[in-house]
């Protein structure tokens, strides 16, 4: 799976970000039990999982922030 791009991400709405950020958060989940019982094999997957996490967490900030000032 390839890394999500930040202007893709910003296109998304707020509903859209957090489904998606769900499904990673499964993913790391279900990776760290793969890791804990020796089943993982894509061990650079979890780098990229917790990187994606981390930008749709600042780009909600961000939306956040600008709904926040415009109100």
């Amino acid at each position: 799976m390839a890394t999500v791009k930040s202007k893709d991400l910003r296109l998304k709405t707020e509903k859209e970000l957090m489904e998606q950020m769900n499904a990673l958060k499964k993913e790391q989940f279900n990776m760290r039990f793969q890791k804990a019982t020796g089943q993982l094999t894509h061990t650079d997957r979890q780098r990229q999982v917790k990187r994606e996490i981390a930008k749709i967490q600042t780009i909600m900030t961000g939306l956040r922030r600008k709904a926040k000032s415009a109100a």
